[in-house]
């Protein structure tokens, strides 16, 4: 049984090139050269791997570029099986699926001041952000890239190192950079932005605080490990469309139980980070614990993965 279809694009493969050490730059395009769905500056989509993993990668071109979808991958020996699949399987001519594209940042007028805080291979949304804004004059930009040494797209980002939109630091010269002084102090008219390892978005998560929640974006490689709560009760999932009740066991995600019950749902990161498994709830006291939801979206969303419930029945919009 399944509650809503689960979109995906047939994409073939038209370009693959080395990027840096352990990184390549694979292109993704319609087989009869149609556009391919919009997408947000940053945004991510979902790759349905030909050995059935599903794997989340931002976009590192612009939406301007609408014919097709560059992600970058870097191979990742310890990882959980994506990157080695890409590299080592996956080649020019292949077909791949993907999901429609989700996330990225929202245009926003009120916007006047970008800041972009990048660790590593985590450049790859911002180098999509800062090419759109250049283009458009929307705003003015910069994009801090912290890295040991080696600059990763390096071919993609040379021009705006050269103009100084890019900022590169390398912390085998001098250090780790103070987040504080490259974010500067908040505003309303500033958003700040940042993707790099764990540790990284982290001090950046505190740094930013007290800063208004619209503002500030954050992007994760590693979903954080999951919350365990003691006190977790049962309740009842009820389906909207379908009239279907669900029974949710203490401890139990909402994604285990929709499976258990036939449900097909989306899914990706299974820890909070990606958005694949974003569902509309209509009834009940939801508990969210992701990390990408804004405040605004969590008043309709929710992430079937993580969230809980505070009463004994949620309604979901499935």
């Amino acid at each position: 049984m399944s509650a809503r279809p689960i979109t995906t694009v047939r994409t073939i493969v038209t370009d693959i090139a080395e990027a840096g050490t352990g990184i390549k730059l694979f292109s993704l395009a319609d087989p009869d050269h149609w556009e391919l769905p919009p997408f947000k500056p940053g945004a991510h989509i979902d790759l349905h791997l030909p050995n059935g993993l599903v794997r989340t990668y931002s976009l590192c071109n612009e939406p301007a570029d609408n014919t097709r979808y560059v992600i970058a991958v870097k191979r990742e020996a310890d990882g959980r099986g994506g990157s080695r699949a890409l590299h080592d399987d996956v080649g020019v001519g292949d077909v791949i699926g993907v999901s429609l594209p989700r996330g990225g940042l929202e245009p926003d007028a009120r916007i006047a001041r970008y800041v972009f805080v990048a660790g590593g291979i985590g450049v790859t949304p911002f180098l999509s952000a800062t090419r759109h804004l250049q283009r458009t004059a929307q705003a003015e930009f910069t994009l801090h890239l912290v890295v040991r040494e080696e600059v990763p797209l390096a071919a993609q980002l040379g021009s705006l190192i050269e103009m100084g939109i890019v900022v590169v630091h390398r912390t085998s010269r001098e250090g780790r950079p103070d987040l504080a002084e490259l974010v500067g102090d908040p505003g309303p008219e500033t958003l700040v932005a940042c993707c790099g390892p764990e540790s990284m978005t982290e001090d950046f998560e505190r740094l930013t605080a007290a800063w208004p929640k619209a503002n500030v974006h954050i992007e994760r490689f590693v979903a954080p490990p999951p919350i365990i709560d003691p006190d977790a009760k049962p309740f009842t999932l009820s389906l909207a469309r379908s009239g279907t009740e669900i029974q949710v066991r203490a401890g139990q995600t909402m994604l285990a139980a929709l499976q258990e019950g036939g449900i097909d749902v989306a899914t990706s990161c299974c820890g909070g980070i990606c958005g694949a498994c974003k569902v509309g709830w209509i009834e009940g006291r939801p508990v969210h614990r992701d990390r990408i939801l804004t405040p605004y979206e969590r008043e309709r969303y929710l992430m079937v993965c993580v969230a809980g419930s505070d009463a004994d029945r949620l309604v979901l919009d499935l």
